[in-house]
């Protein structure tokens, strides 16, 4: 909003007479009154200012416009002296990385997209990092460099499951690449300060920084078809439509995971790719142009808690409550039971009096977050995994032999 200041004008006084002191007090009454009004327009003033400035914050934070306000904002060249962020620096961060952001446009289904990618460099080449969901079903796509330079481009790898592509810039020059280094996100700790740099809304290169909310989220993406993207990196700095496929960082500047969604409707819930899905497929996806090795179990669970623990008849309340065996899969041809009846809670419905995975190879399974995140990171097709599993209040164990996941 812009405030239109107005000058308050007095009128001109007009003294009758030639009477000194009554010309004398009437200048020093004038000077008075006009010394009071002036304090008064002032309070005024900035009445009308604080209360245009509340009003502002509010249409600004409840309507859908793009104009969102971060919580807090840096002085130039200062450092967040925190302990185990030390000397974190968003301004010097940008300044490093910047160069390395790309605006990815193309059209899908008839619909003109917008997403973000990133320079990285691989086997002596450099290549543009980015979403599946930006790039992957992306007819007439071009690449624009931090200079305004375009050129055409071709996705030469792709990952529906995880949500990765890997683009070629045909015919762009060397000068054209400033690669960024991508560290591992194994070593990642909730509260860290990371930087998330993008194009929202096709403004190019915007940064916003926050922390690692929690880590090992689940998250269901359509691009998966019915399967989930493991592992994903919760963070608050906010994002928008056209931050896709950009670059989260960590306090050295370096790939810590790839932006793909936010809750909508929330204040700063975003979810990354994390580096290590990157680190993992990279060489089959330039090589191949895909990624084969998703391990699949073939069943739908739900996670346990103790309203369902009791429901099932027993006392563990974590794991994953099997509610249906994909026909066919490495689950039933193991044996994996779904559930057979039906109860109620709290008003949601759900399937009781199947099995209730609670490990995998002895590691302990919390939820399905854990059981996806497991699979994903520690196992391939054909091999045999030891399921830990409750089975009518009793534990036991079953040996299955993972498949590879069917077509998205």
């Amino acid at each position: 909003m812009i405030l239109q200041r107005r000058e308050s004008r007095c009128p001109e006084n007009r003294v009758a007479g030639n009477n000194p002191r009554s010309i004398l007090g009437i200048v020093v009454s004038a000077r008075v009154v006009i010394a009071v009004l002036a304090i008064i327009a002032l309070l005024l003033v900035l009445s009308v200012s604080n209360l245009s400035s509340t009003l502002e914050m509010t249409r600004t934070v409840t309507s859908t416009t793009t104009l969102v306000p971060m919580s807090y904002t840096l002085p130039a060249n200062s450092q967040l002296n925190v302990s185990g962020n030390s000397g974190f620096n968003p301004e010097q961060i940008y300044e490093q990385t910047n160069e390395s952001i790309v605006t990815l446009q193309g059209v899908q289904q008839g619909v003109a997209i917008l997403g973000s990618g990133f320079v990285i460099s691989y086997s002596n080449s450099y290549y543009i990092v980015t979403n599946y969901h930006v790039a992957g079903d992306t007819s007439n796509l071009t690449v624009t460099f931090w200079d305004g330079d375009s050129y055409l481009a071709k996705v030469i790898g792709s990952d529906q499951y995880s949500d990765l592509a890997i683009v070629s810039a045909v015919n762009a020059p060397a000068f054209e690449f400033h690669p960024l280094k991508v560290a591992t996100s194994s070593d990642l700790h909730v509260g860290e300060y990371v930087v998330a740099i993008g194009n929202p809304f096709g403004l190019t290169d915007s940064i916003t920084f926050g922390i690692i909310s929690q880590l090992g989220r689940t998250i269901q993406d359509p691009t998966a078809g019915n399967f989930s993207i493991p592992d994903a990196i919760q963070f608050s700095a906010p994002i928008n439509p056209g931050n896709s496929g950009g670059v989260l960082l960590d306090s050295n500047g370096s790939v810590i995971g790839i932006p793909t969604a936010s809750i909508s409707g929330s204040q700063g819930v975003g979810f990354a790719i994390p580096s290590d899905t990157l680190i993992r497929e990279l060489p089959w996806l330039v090589s191949t142009g895909t990624y084969p090795e998703h391990s699949y179990l073939g069943i739908e669970g739900v996670d346990n808690f103790y309203q369902l623990a009791k429901a099932s008849g027993t006392n563990v309340t974590y794991g994953v409550v099997i509610e249906s065996v994909i026909q066919s899969s490495p689950a039933s041809k193991a044996g994996l039971r779904g559930g057979s009846s039906s109860v109620l809670i709290e008003g949601q419905e759900f399937l009781v009096g199947g099995d209730i995975i609670v490990s995998v190879n002895g590691t302990k399974i919390i939820n399905n977050d854990a059981l996806a995140a497991y699979l994903s990171e520690n196992t391939l097709p054909n091999e045999t995994v030891v399921l830990g599993i409750i089975r009518s209040g009793t534990f036991m164990t079953v040996n299955v032999v993972l498949g590879q996941r069917p077509p998205a």
